[in-house]
């Protein structure tokens, strides 16, 4: 029998035009259990351009986690179930773009539902999350538990018969953890490392960690350390971690964040007005440092010292590590052997966490960008559920 899915989507912009943002979910139509989801801003746009946005994100979803299943889409905007029916013309030039993405991503027999708002709310939510600052991109719902994902050997790397490899012994695992939302995080400003305005967490980026430590806690007798960045952020995230797994915080500055230089505390808008020549430079560039900052490639040589040290101090063992979206992405690269412009198309969210294992030399990411299953910090304003 063929695997049937379905998406809930759904935008909205603050202003209309104003900021805006999608949220996407794929399910499995037979349980209702989510694939995956996802919260992502887009600028200043429409909300009819923001609900498309949505759809085109549901689509890549399906694309990605359930190939070859027969979609349903689901949206509470008979604007857009109405145009991708076919029933209505596609008369605004900026939707026209996005429908035809959506025509090409969409498999044969897609069928377009309009369904009541009420009825929407997961989709609505993840858009008001990423509006919000509370998450950004997608993330993977895993059916199994934490402990599962840390403890189950994973399948062992290919070996390299030219080099004789053998098996490989107990991996060294490590539990990354982005630290929760800061009042930076949710305007969306540049927060670098030890010599940025160092924000600290707010309510919700401590209930975001909170509900990690919970996740966390059934495999703390497996947890040899708990490591952080010495950033206020990643420390507050650090000790409430650190409380609940029965460990003292250890500090590694090789994981700090980025250092944004004359960027720090400032908008992305902000960094156009006052750098614009310094942000052009910067935008795609590995090698390029924002004014008094560093660069990606600065960042990847000391977060892999960092790396060398820790593997050597924690062999077969688990640690869990609190650091930042850079350093997170770029120890992902280097684990799955991408080249660093790799972190450029990652998404990590706010208290998200990544578990990557090591053999050696050999890496294997055992998930990436989850969040705890049934959490609900996310949205903690009932009124955007």
């Amino acid at each position: 029998m063929t695997r049937r899915v379905l998406i809930e989507a759904d935008g909205g912009s603050r202003g209309n035009p104003g900021p805006a943002a999608y949220g996407a979910v794929l399910k499995d139509a037979d349980t209702g259990e989510v694939i995956a989801e996802d919260g992502s801003t887009i600028g200043v746009a429409t909300n009819n351009v923001a609900e498309y946005s949505g759809l085109i994100a549901g689509l890549r979803l399906a694309e990605a986690y359930a190939p070859e299943a027969d979609i349903e889409v689901r949206m509470d905007s008979k604007l857009v179930v109405e145009q991708m029916s076919g029933r209505w013309k596609i008369k605004h030039p900026d939707m026209r773009p996005l429908a035809a993405e959506a025509t090409r991503l969409a498999p044969f027999g897609t069928t377009y539902t309009w369904v009541p708002r009420e009825r929407n709310k997961h989709a609505d939510r993840l858009a008001n999350e990423a509006l919000d600052g509370k998450r950004d991109g997608v993330t993977v719902v895993a059916d199994e538990s934490l402990v599962e994902e840390v403890e189950s050997p994973a399948p062992a790397p290919a070996p390299a018969p030219t080099r004789g490899w053998g098996p490989p012994g107990t991996p060294t695992t490590v539990v990354l953890v982005r630290h929760g939302v800061t009042p930076h995080t949710v305007e969306k400003r540049f927060s670098g490392g030890l010599a940025s305005a160092n924000p600290g967490l707010s309510d919700d980026g401590r209930a975001q960690v909170r509900a990690v430590a919970d996740w966390l806690a059934p495999i703390a007798e497996r947890v040899d350390a708990v490591v952080a960045s010495p950033v206020r952020r990643t420390l507050e995230s650090a000790e409430i971690l650190a409380a609940r797994l029965g460990h003292d915080v250890v500090e590694e500055p090789g994981f700090a964040e980025m250092e944004f230089g004359t960027w720090d505390g400032k908008t992305f808008a902000e960094v156009g007005e006052q750098h614009p020549d310094e942000l052009e430079a910067w935008l795609g560039s590995l090698d390029v440092a924002p004014g008094g900052g560093e660069s990606f490639r600065a960042v990847e040589a000391r977060v892999l010292a960092g790396l060398d040290r820790l593997l050597a101090a924690h062999a077969g063992r688990t640690v869990v590590v609190v650091s930042h979206v850079t350093p997170i992405k770029t120890l992902v690269a280097h684990a799955v052997g991408a080249p660093l412009d790799a972190v450029f198309r990652m998404e990590l969210s706010p208290a998200s966490v990544t578990v990557l294992s090591w053999y050696g030399d050999r890496a294997s990411m055992r998930l990436y960008n989850a969040l705890p299953p049934g959490s609900d910090v996310f949205g903690a304003d009932p009124t955007k559920w």
